[in-house]
């Protein structure tokens, strides 16, 4: 809300006072200065001077801030300066750190190449060593290793034999000197060993003496100890037989109370036997008894059965003459009955008949209408068939001419189907010519570096005075180990056309190189003029 101030001035500009150009009462216009004008409008607009006047005085803190970090940062002796120099070297040593580390890579990768070339290289040799024919090179020169070891064994043992000859000669006469020597001794010992025996033969002859005696006396008291024995056996037996006796009195006692015993058991063995006969003989007594008043039961029940069925017979005679009254009376009304209802059908067949007659005069009517209809609809049905055949004959020639069409494109495609066909084959020949030619390049570059390796192992078993037959047999041209020659670098086997699937032997000599190139016809010119056909 505006308010008038005291030091406002009222303008009339030679108009009346109180009135205006738009006849407003200028007595409530209020004239501003500058200042007050420019401070309502900021308070309209929401603008706060203090806030402004803060925010500049920070900003140019800020500034001047700026300019003395700009001014101090270059300075060496504060503490920004020396942590802007510690950092510098920080980063000038990860710096050197990192090139000795990139450079300690470098020479890592290179030795890792060169290790990595010498595995690549050592893993060539071994799958190189491992081939068929390296291995059989290798056992080759094994083998001529294993014939230079036996020669010289050969030789060794001849050495030692011919230097064992002298030295048993040496060892012959030792051991004959050495067998006089003990044969003396053994004959000293042998008289001393016989002076020995006789001394022992006295002695033994002496013992032998005192030992006879000794065994006389001994069977002079073991014929006393005899008798004594005697006397004591007798005296022995004569107590058994004692006891014996006593033994057979208490035994004859002893039976004689068990046979008194058995008497009493079979006097009651009877008794019960006689008791359990007259028990028998009231069982069956008793059974008869029973089965006579049965007899008497079932004569009684017949003779009442016998009363009853009379009296049934009396009382069936007088229903049957009752019931034959009765069927005739029923005939007779069954029979009126039938004659009425015959009567009604007579009257019901005639009315259907009349109907039917009716009936049919309707259906004969009712079928020469449908007949009528049938025929309209059997000739519409016949324009409408030839309307379609000739429909059908029109789409059939429009097929067959569709079917010409496409068989024509079939042909077309087959025959650019064969012509890429026949090209792919040319391509497959020729990549397989090229497959051959680089294989045949491949096996001959193989096979001379396995006849220069091949050669250097021989030349150095012929400098150290090897056999050098097997490492020439399995140094031979072409790959394989069979026996036949030589095709395209690879030496095939035949094998024998029986169980037993063994390998064919070769037989190569100048006479069947010769007999092979006169029947082979190497020019076929030249085999007709051998063969006499010159025209």
């Amino acid at each position: 809300r505006l308010h008038p101030i005291g030091m406002a001035a009222v303008v009339l500009y030679g108009r009346r006072r109180g009135a205006s150009k738009n006849g407003e009462n200028l007595q409530h216009v209020t004239v501003l200065r500058k200042t007050e004008w420019l401070r309502i409008q900021d308070e309209l607009c929401g603008v706060n001077k203090e806030e402004k006047r803060i925010k500049e005085a920070a900003k140019q803190r800020e500034n001047l801030h700026l300019q003395s970090q700009e001014v101090v940062k270059l300075w060496p002796d504060t503490l920004h300066g020396q942590r802007l120099k510690r950092l510098q070297e920080k980063k000038i040593r990860k710096e050197i750190e990192e090139e000795q580390m990139r450079l300690a890579d470098l020479e890592e990768a290179k030795y890792q190449e060169e290790r990595r070339k010498e595995i690549i290289e050592k893993a060539k040799t071994q799958l190189y060593c491992q081939t068929d024919r390296v291995k059989g090179l290798h056992s080759a020169l094994l083998l001529t290793e294993v014939l230079k070891e036996r020669d010289a064994q050969i030789e060794l043992k001849q050495r030692r034999k011919s230097a064992n000859i002298d030295v048993d000669k040496a060892f012959l006469h030792m051991v004959q000197t050495r067998e006089d020597e003990a044969s003396k001794q053994e004959q000293e010992k042998a008289m001393q060993r016989k002076l020995v025996r006789q001394v022992a033969a006295e002695d033994l002859r002496n013992q032998i003496k005192e030992n006879e005696l000794l065994r006389e006396r001994q069977k002079l008291e073991s014929k006393k100890d005899g008798d004594e024995i005697q006397r004591l056996q007798a005296l022995h037996q004569l107590e058994r037989r004692m006891e014996a006796e006593r033994q057979a009195n208490q035994k004859r006692s002893l039976m004689q109370h068990i046979t008194n015993r058995y008497l009493i058991r079979a006097t009651d063995a009877q008794k019960q036997e006689a008791e359990e006969e007259q028990r028998k003989l009231f069982l069956s007594t008793k059974q008869k008894i029973i089965k006579l008043r049965k007899e008497k039961e079932k004569e009684e029940a017949q003779t009442h059965r016998d009363r009853i069925i009379n009296k049934l017979t009396v009382t069936q005679q007088e229903q049957a003459v009752s019931e034959e009254q009765k069927i005739a009376k029923a005939v007779a009304e069954s029979e009126a009955k039938q004659a009425q209802q015959q009567l009604e059908e007579d009257e019901k067949k005639a009315a259907m008949l009349k109907s039917i007659s009716v009936h049919r005069e309707l259906m004969r009517q009712e079928k020469e209408e449908n007949d009528k209809i049938e025929r309209k609809k059997a000739q519409e049905a016949l324009q409408a068939k030839k309307e379609a055949d000739r429909i059908f004959t029109e789409k059939q020639q429009l097929k067959v001419k569709k079917i010409r069409e496409e068989e024509r494109e079939v042909q077309d495609f087959n025959a650019a189907q064969m012509a890429e066909k026949g090209a792919r084959l040319q391509q497959l020949r020729e990549q397989e010519h090229e497959f051959e030619v680089k294989n045949a390049e491949l096996i001959a570059e193989e096979e001379n570096r396995f006849q220069q390796y091949s050669q250097q192992i021989i030349n150095a078993a012929a400098e150290a005075q090897r056999n050098v037959f097997p490492l020439c047999k399995a140094a031979r041209e072409g790959i394989g180990g069979g026996s036949g020659p030589v095709f395209s670098g690879v030496r095939p086997s035949y094998l024998v056309q029986d169980r037993t699937g063994a390998q064919m032997p070769k037989y190569v000599s100048l006479a069947t190189q010769n007999i092979k190139k006169l029947h082979e016809a190497v020019d076929i010119q030249d085999a007709k003029r051998r063969l006499g056909f010159t025209w």
